[in-house]
């Protein structure tokens, strides 16, 4: 069985037990930025139900400008107020090479990306820096609650970053 029917099958018994649509608009008015990583559970890890907050994830968990898009679109038509950023300990992203990995997606398929992928060297400062960028994004209104923190992957508690 590939992945895709395993979900398929597995969407089939969630469908058993559906209980309904929610209402458009997130329960907690609350948007999360998370990194994509497979192993953080953030329903489980920040004790969300379906309908209850925004979750937006890429690599790194970075404000980059689509996620900035995405808040702005959240925020302005959709109500959320406050805003979670979460990176994490043993990311992907950490050491990562975008100048190597642009490169070498540019040879092998003859087109220079358009978008950059910063690596994470320290967890802290990256915090700190994709704090300050929230902030400072005009086309967000609501900045004022913007939190940041660090999931360890290994015992699955946050740590803010002030």
């Amino acid at each position: 069985m590939s992945a895709i029917d395993h979900l398929l099958h597995a969407n089939e018994n969630y469908v058993a037990t559906f209980p309904g649509p929610r209402p458009l608009r997130p329960k907690l008015a609350l948007a999360v930025i998370a990194c994509m990583d497979s192993r953080m559970d953030l329903f489980g890890a920040l004790g969300l139900d379906i309908g209850d907050a925004h979750l937006m994830r890429n690599a790194g968990g970075l404000p980059t400008e689509d996620m900035l898009r995405s808040l702005a679109l959240s925020q302005r038509a959709l109500g959320t107020r406050e805003v979670v950023l979460i990176h994490h300990t043993q990311c992907g992203m950490q050491g990562f090479d975008d100048v190597k990995f642009r490169a070498e997606l540019e040879a092998e398929s003859g087109e220079t990306p358009t978008w950059n992928v910063p690596g994470i060297t320290d967890l802290q400062a990256t915090m700190r820096a994709s704090l300050r960028r929230v902030r400072e994004c005009r086309w967000i209104p609501h900045r004022d609650d913007v939190r940041g923190f660090i999931f360890d992957i290994a015992t699955a508690r946050m740590h803010e970053v002030v």
